[in-house]
């Protein structure tokens, strides 16, 4: 982006991306409906699903997918939603992604891979569709 953001713009992301941090997905998806980018991405690439997941809130986390949010989109380093959603052993978050078609071996290190190197057997099991 060429131009800076004024500090009331600046000031609504950090809003947006605390309410998928924190799961408000009623509110989330009505700024989302309302014409809210939802696969804007903060300083870290982190998109609104990715924090989402992360923080374990699979109800925020189907709805922006129901909205068109792209689950193979990778953040800074290289992590996609499903890897944090394993990561956080949100079985609900993982099966939900994975009916939208996210790839267990996108991303590096990709939801696999962590699943493994956190030795998370119940993640493998629903990564490997058991």
């Amino acid at each position: 982006m060429s131009e800076e953001l004024d500090a009331e713009t600046l000031e609504f992301a950090h809003r947006m991306f605390d309410l998928a941090r924190d799961g408000a997905t009623t509110e989330l998806a009505g700024y989302v409906d309302a014409g809210l980018p939802v696969n804007l991405t903060n300083e870290k690439g982190d998109s609104l699903l990715i924090l989402a997941a992360y923080h374990a809130h699979p109800e925020t986390v189907a709805a922006l997918l129901t909205r068109g949010a792209d689950y193979s989109r990778v953040n800074d380093r290289g992590q996609t939603a499903l890897a944090a959603a394993v990561f956080r052993s949100s079985g609900e978050a993982v099966r939900t992604l994975l009916a939208a078609g996210a790839d267990p071996a996108g991303g590096n290190p990709s939801a696999m891979d962590t699943a493994e190197f956190f030795d998370l057997p119940e993640m493998l099991a629903l990564l490997r569709g058991a």
